[in-house]
C-alpha cells in the first residue's frame, strides 16, 4: 500500500506527510515541479495538466489511497473528478479530500467534488475544517498584522473556532488509515471561539504593541481583497467572512453531532511559539 498526496507542500499536507512517515507507511507526494520536501519521494503533478496524472502510477504501481487539494478553480469538478475515474482504473480504493465548512457537498467549487465521491461508490473521507490557525501567518492576514498592526476583515462579531493544520493532519491521517473507511465528512473544529476583537487583543497581549480590528463594510472589504486577489477569489473570501459575520462558522462548533471534530490545539498558543512571534514582528 501507497498513500499519494496530491499537493504535498499544503498546509496541512506537510503534517499528514510527517505523521505517515513516522508511522512507516510508504508515500508519494506530488507538486507542480516535482521536487518535494525531504526525505520524501516526489512526483510532477498539477491538475491543470491531464498529462502529468499518469506520473504517479507510472512511479509507484501499489498507490492504493489519495489526500488530495483541490485544484485552483471555482469548477474543481471538472478537473478533479475525471482523476478519480482515472485513479480506481489504477487500483486506488479510497480518497480523503480536503473540503471547507463553507461548501456542502453539491455546492460550487469543492462541493461537486464532494457530491462525486459520494456517489461514485468509491471508498472516500471528505474533510470540511473551519478556518486555518496558520492562515494569521499566510501573506494575505501576515503583513496587516506584522507591517500595520491590524486586521481588516467584513467578519464582524462572529465568532470563528480557528483550527490548527495538525488536527486537521490527525483526522486525515485516521480517514486514510483506519481499517474501515468513514465514507462521510467530517467537519473540524478548533477547541475554542473568537471573534477577530478578541484575536487582535490576544495579539496586543502577546506581541507587546496594539493590535485593532478593522471593521469593514461589504463594499469597502470587496475592494480590500480586490488589492491583492483576482475579483473571483475576492468574493469567495468575502463570502467566507460574511458567513461568518451571520454565525455560520460559530454554529459547526455548536453541533452535537458524531460528524464533528474538536481539534485540541489552542490558538492562543500557537501566538506564543516563538518562530510564529518573529513573523508576526516586523524587524
Amino acid at each position: 500500500m501507497t498513500i499519494l498526496i496530491i499537493g504535498g507542500s499544503g498546509k496541512t499536507s506537510k503534517p499528514l506527510a510527517k505523521l505517515l512517515h513516522d508511522a512507516n507507511y510508504p508515500l508519494l507526494l506530488t507538486s507542480r515541479s516535482g521536487v518535494v520536501d525531504e526525505p520524501y519521494r516526489g512526483v510532477k503533478f498539477d491538475w491543470h495538466d491531464k498529462t502529468t496524472h499518469e506520473n504517479p502510477f507510472n512511479t509507484d504501481q501499489n498507490i492504493d489511497r489519495v489526500y488530495m487539494i483541490g485544484a485552483e478553480a471555482m469548477d474543481m469538478a471538472a478537473f478533479m473528478n475525471p482523476f478519480i475515474d482515472y485513479a480506481v482504473t489504477k487500483g486506488v480504493k479510497r480518497f480523503v479530500f480536503m473540503s471547507a465548512t463553507t461548501t456542502p457537498k453539491g455546492s460550487p467549487a469543492m462541493g461537486g467534488v464532494h457530491q462525486y465521491l459520494a456517489e461514485c461508490g468509491v471508498d472516500y473521507c471528505v474533510l470540511r475544517p473551519t478556518w486555518f490557525t496558520e492562515n494569521f501567518v499566510a501573506p494575505l492576514r501576515l503583513y496587516g498584522i506584522r507591517d500595520e498592526s491590524m486586521m481588516a476583515t467584513a467578519a464582524g462579531d462572529g465568532r470563528i473556532p480557528f483550527v490548527s493544520v495538525d488536527d486537521i493532519a490527525e483526522v486525515a491521517f485516521r480517514a486514510l488509515t483506519d481499517e474501515k473507511s468513514p465514507n462521510t465528512e467530517r467537519i473540524i473544529v478548533g477547541p475554542e471561539l473568537y471573534n477577530y476583537d478578541e484575536v487582535a487583543a490576544m495579539l496586543t497581549d502577546v506581541l507587546g504593541r496594539k493590535i485593532t480590528h478593522q471593521k469593514m463594510t461589504t463594499e469597502e472589504a470587496r475592494k480590500f481583497w480586490q488589492q491583492f486577489v483576482s475579483e473571483e477569489v475576492a468574493e469567495a473570501l468575502l463570502k467566507m467572512e460574511l458567513l461568518a459575520a451571520d454565525g455560520e462558522e460559530q454554529a459547526f462548533f455548536d453541533m452535537k453531532d458524531k460528524e464533528v471534530v474538536i481539534g485540541k490545539n489552542h490558538l492562543s498558543e500557537y501566538f506564543r511559539r516563538p518562530e510564529v512571534q518573529k513573523l508576526l514582528t516586523k524587524e
